[in-house]
């Protein structure tokens, strides 16, 4: 996986991040060369995974059909939203110029759709 708007426009980049196992179905990729956050851009895949060291979801990022990152869910302190710095589960969601909106805690129907990702479990599957 690249940089911002290589694959996704027909042109390769060197590889930067690796599949070190699977999470609930979807690859996790661990970051290569001091790399952290998880690609913009997705080569194959419609999800990635970034895990914390103890096997709990930390990132979980969901790409279009053409391979372009539209919906981030995070563990990480949003002040913005909890009026606190203790980390939780959110979502970002992006426009295909890279553009994130307003982070926004999770509806009833996002719980559906995305809660068994945020279970705690504690291992790669």
């Amino acid at each position: 996986m690249g940089g911002r708007n290589t694959y996704a426009a027909g042109r390769n980049a060197k590889f930067t991040y690796k599949t070190i196992g699977r999470f609930r179905g979807i690859k996790v990729l661990e970051g290569m060369n001091g790399k952290h956050n998880l690609p913009e851009e997705a080569h194959t895949s419609k999800a990635y995974v970034k895990l914390f060291k103890d096997g709990n979801l930390q990132m979980l990022r969901i790409y279009d059909n053409d391979h372009f990152l539209v919906r981030e869910i995070g563990y990480h302190p949003e002040p913005s939203l909890t009026g606190h710095h203790n980390p939780v589960y959110h979502i970002h969601e992006y426009s295909r110029d890279f553009k994130q909106r307003p982070p926004r805690l999770f509806s009833q129907e996002d719980v559906k759709k995305y809660g068994k990702y945020l279970t705690v479990e504690g291992h790669l599957k």
